[in-house]
């Protein structure tokens, strides 16, 4: 079972527990104010989501890692790799993304917890490219992005949700030359 430790973090699986206080992260406007079309998701849909979080793992070796406080034991969210499958034209890829609660912004921890699965990505999965997505207006996770070391790939219309979105990429050699 993978888990990652950053200096404020713990990166790992999925647990039972953790559902509801990721259903009260999907549960918050703000936080998917940007997320495919802006919905807020229950607890069953993100019951549902984990399940198939945990499903990406086994078929890929990757997904996405449940974020934990280090300090508190506290589920601030999600962070790590997927395929995007929500945007065809841009596969084969694979995207690294991250969702906190709102009490974690602000902190640097998306930062952090985002630069540990790119590191996973790149030195303990050997992929050649990663992309992360953004709805253009999303100036927060662009920084992100940007903070990773990734460039603006390509600008286009996400078909599920209508919006306009920028891909951002980063290769293994970009990657390699900045660490």
């Amino acid at each position: 079972m993978v888990t990652l430790e950053t200096p404020r973090l713990i990166l790992r699986r999925w647990r039972e527990g953790d559902i509801a206080p990721m259903a009260a992260v999907n549960a918050d406007p703000e936080v998917m104010r940007w997320i495919r079309d802006g919905s807020v998701r229950d607890e069953r849909q993100t019951r549902e989501g984990i399940r198939a979080w945990e499903d990406e793992w086994e078929s890929h070796g990757f997904g996405l890692f449940a974020v934990e406080l280090r300090s508190t034991g506290e589920l601030a969210g999600f962070t790590g790799l997927a395929v995007p499958h929500f945007l065809p034209e841009i596969l084969p890829a694979v995207e690294v993304g991250w969702r906190l609660g709102r009490a974690h912004w602000g902190r640097g921890l998306a930062t952090e917890a985002a630069a540990a699965a790119v590191r996973f990505a790149f030195e303990e999965r050997g992929l050649e490219r990663i992309v992360s997505v953004a709805q253009v207006g999303n100036d927060a996770s662009e920084r992100i992005m940007v903070k990773l070391g990734m460039r603006l790939f390509r600008e286009t219309v996400s078909p599920a949700a209508g919006r306009p979105v920028r891909v951002f990429e980063l290769s293994s050699d970009q990657y390699a030359a900045s660490v």
